[in-house]
């Protein structure tokens, strides 16, 4: 006789080829960002378009780095989004502990207003951040890009609900006793426990700085451009390079892929355990 499927068993069977599908659909759009600049441009204007890699990608690569300051443009992205993640996570962290566990007067106040500034679009406080960085002489400076975006409301917010929620008070008075400082109570007892959350936190700070193009075009020139400034230089003209454009989208993209590769499981299981612990 033949064994009967359940309803469970059914569904199973159903979920992997729809899963399939999804994942092939996600990562069509990236397989197709490297597989154009390893052609010519006359062959990927042909109807159907190839969809198989050729020999030209290294030629294509090495146009990129002639037309702009593509290798400039790279470590700027490295320094300014490494400099924003890291910014983000120690003083959002450090503001969130605050705001979560420390008692002080006008706190309720305070956090409103963080709560308020996320309200506001970033489009309204350009020109006036313009003319401060011109101020401050940072036009066309690196800390132009980094110093606005060091400290986010959303990532003070988020800091704040997590350390609730992960770090008991009886945690800290333990600390206390022990003769800790209010700053070695973050340092040796809060920010372990913030881990997951800094996972998370970091990853998507990370992402929106690399992929900020608005305020970099505004307050960097163009020989000091970040990778996002650097390719809308390269799809400017009359004259479109499909290859050109999509092999500076490339390599842009290696170094986030590579810190997917290398950091991922970090982040993963950072997630994770912050889901095991909620």
């Amino acid at each position: 006789m033949t064994p009967s499927v359940s309803e469970d068993e059914r569904r199973g069977l159903l979920r992997y080829p729809f899963l399939i599908v999804v994942v092939l659909l996600s990562a069509f759009p990236v397989y197709w960002t490297f597989m154009i600049p390893s052609r010519t441009n006359d062959v990927v204007g042909q109807t159907p378009p190839p969809l198989l890699p050729g020999g030209h990608f290294l030629e294509n690569a090495r146009r990129v780095f002639d037309t702009v300051e593509f290798e400039k443009a790279l470590i700027n992205s490295l320094v300014v989004a490494g400099s924003i993640t890291l910014c983000t996570l120690f003083f959002c962290s450090l503001a969130g502990f605050a705001f979560a566990k420390l008692r002080f007067r006008g706190r309720g106040a305070l956090l409103a207003i963080v709560i308020a500034t996320m309200m506001v679009p970033v489009q309204l406080g350009i020109i006036p951040l313009y003319i401060e960085m011109q101020k401050f002489g940072w036009a066309n400076h690196l800390i132009a890009v980094i110093a606005p975006t060091a400290v986010t409301a959303f990532g003070v917010v988020f800091m704040r609900q997590y350390t609730e929620q992960a770090i008991p008070d009886e945690l800290l008075e333990a600390g206390r006793m022990d003769g800790c400082s209010t700053f070695g109570l973050y340092w040796h007892v809060v920010l372990p426990g913030l881990r997951p959350a800094m996972a998370v936190l970091g990853l998507l700070t990370f992402m929106q700085a690399w992929n900020d193009f608005m305020w970099p075009l505004i307050v960097l020139s163009p020989q000091n451009p970040t990778v996002q400034v650097a390719l809308s230089t390269l799809s400017a003209g009359y004259y479109r390079d499909n290859t050109l454009v999509l092999g500076g989208t490339a390599l842009g993209t290696l170094p986030v892929l590579l810190i997917f590769a290398v950091f991922g499981r970090q982040i993963i299981s950072g997630i994770m355990e912050g889901a095991v612990k909620g």
